[in-house]
C-alpha cells in the first residue's frame, strides 16, 4: 500500500519530549551511568543462549524419547525469542554496547534466528519506530487480508472468526521469515531504496542473504539429519521450534500496539500527523506488566514499550528506572500514559480489540 510519506507536526507542543530528553540525560548523568547495556546485559545473553543452545545440541549428542524430543524443541523455541527480545533487539538499535562492532556482532545473532538484519532494521527501526501504527507504513500492521488491526483496513466475513484464529497465524511468524518474509521484503525494501545507516548494492544484500539462508537451513535442518535424525522428526522439531518462539514474539509485539487504548492515526489531506513524533508514540503505544520481574526480565523490557519507543537508542535494561521519570512528565503535559498492570490484562485487552475490529463496520 504506496501512500505518500507521513510528516509529523511542527506545530504541536515540544514541551514535553523537551522536558523529557533533560530529565532522562540527568538521570544517567547524576547515576555516572551509559546508556547501553552493562554486565546485567551481558549475563543475560549467557543466560538466553544457554537456554537456546544448550538443548540443540542436547539432540544432536543424545538419543531419546520421542516427547523429550519435541519438548526440548519447545525450549529451543523458548531461547529463540529470548535471544530475539533481549540481545538481537538492543543490538540492532545499537543499545548493546558503545562499541559499534559489539553491536553488529549481538545484532547479526539475527541470522540463527531466521531472519536477516537489512530487512529488520528497516521494516523495524525505519518503519515501526517512526511510523508506528500508521496503516499503510507500519509494517506490522500488515498481515495481509487474513487479520485486521485497524478501523482503517479493509474488512472481510472471515474477520468475524479472527480472535480464534489468530494464535495459530501468530506462531508463523518466524516461520515465514525464515521461508518467503526475508526475500519478499528484501526485493521491496531495495526497489523502494530504503536503508538504516550505510546504504550498500542490492549485490551485496542478496549475497548476504542467501548466504546467511544456507547457514541457517544447514544448522537447523542438515546437520540433525546427516547425524542421524530421522527427517521427519526434524522437520516437525524445526516447526515446533518456529511456532513457539512465534506465537511468543507475535504476542508481545501485539500486547504494545494492538490494544484497545491505542490509536491509528490518518495523515490529513496534507499528509500531516496531528502530534509531533514523540506525542505520536505515547498515543499509539501500550506497556504492560511493570513490575512483573519475570516478564520484564524475559521480554527485554519489550513489556516496557513506550519507554522503548521514545528511547528506541537505550538499553531495555534501563526501562524500569526511567519509566517513572516518562509517566511524571507525561501527567504533566495532560498526555496519556498506557499502561496495563499484569500481561492478561493485556491478553484480554488485545482479543477483545481483535473481536471489535473482526464485526462488520457498519454493526459496530
Amino acid at each position: 500500500m504506496e501512500t505518500t510519506t507521513p510528516i509529523f507536526s511542527k506545530n504541536d507542543n515540544l514541551k514535553f519530549f523537551r522536558t523529557l530528553n533533560s530529565r532522562v540525560n540527568n538521570y544517567f548523568k547524576e547515576n555516572n551511568l551509559n546508556r547501553t547495556g552493562n554486565w546485567k546485559l551481558h549475563l543475560k545473553t549467557v543466560v538466553m543462549f544457554t537456554i537456546f543452545l544448550t538443548p540443540y545440541f542436547i539432540l544432536l549428542a543424545l538419543d531419546m524419547p520421542f516427547w523429550v524430543y519435541l519438548l526440548l524443541n519447545v525450549v529451543i523455541g523458548i531461547g529463540m525469542a529470548g535471544v530475539g527480545m533481549n540481545v538481537m533487539h538492543d543490538g540492532n538499535h545499537g543499545a548493546y554496547s558503545t562499541k559499534s562492532w559489539v553491536n553488529k556482532f549481538m545484532g547479526g545473532s539475527i541470522y540463527i534466528l531466521a531472519g536477516n538484519v537489512y530487512n529488520w532494521q528497516v521494516q523495524h527501526n525505519v518503519l515501526h519506530h517512526t511510523y508506528t501504527n500508521i496503516l499503510g507504513h507500519d509494517e506490522d500492521l500488515e498481515a495481509g487480508r487474513i487479520m485486521r488491526f485497524t478501523k482503517e483496513a479493509k474488512w472481510y466475513r472471515f474477520h468475524k472468526f479472527q480472535q480464534y484464529y489468530s494464535v495459530f497465524l501468530y506462531g508463523l511468524l518466524t516461520f515465514n521469515w525464515a521461508i518467503t518474509t526475508d526475500f519478499l521484503q528484501m526485493k521491496r525494501y531495495l526497489k523502494r531504496n530504503l536503508s538504516y545507516g550505510e546504504f550498500k548494492k542490492p549485490v551485496v544484500r542478496w549475497t548476504t542473504l542467501i548466504i546467511t539462508k544456507i547457514i541457517y537451513f544447514s544448522i537447523w535442518l542438515v546437520i540433525p539429519m546427516v547425524l542421524g535424525i530421522t527427517w521427519w522428526k526434524v522437520i516437525l522439531g524445526f516447526l515446533v521450534m518456529h511456532y513457539t518462539a512465534g506465537v511468543i514474539l507475535s504476542v508481545v509485539f501485539q500486547l504494545a500496539h494492538v490494544v484497545e487504548e491505542t490509536e491509528n492515526p490518518i495523515p490529513d489531506d496534507n499528509g500531516e500527523i496531528e502530534n509531533t513524533w514523540a506525542i505520536h508514540q505515547l498515543f499509539t503505544t501500550a506497556n504492560f506488566a511493570p513490575k512483573n520481574w519475570l516478564v520484564n526480565y524475559y521480554t527485554g523490557g519489550l513489556n516496557h514499550q513506550v519507554e522503548h519507543h521514545l528511547f528506541p537508542n537505550i538499553s531495555h535494561i534501563h526501562y524500569d528506572k526511567i519509566a517513572e521519570i516518562v509517566k511524571q512528565t507525561a501527567a504533566e503535559c495532560e498526555l496519556p500514559y498506557y499502561e496495563f498492570k499484569t500481561t492478561r490484562a493485556a491478553i484480554i485487552s488485545h482479543f477483545r480489540h481483535l473481536r471489535e475490529l473482526g464485526r462488520q463496520p457498519q454493526l459496530t
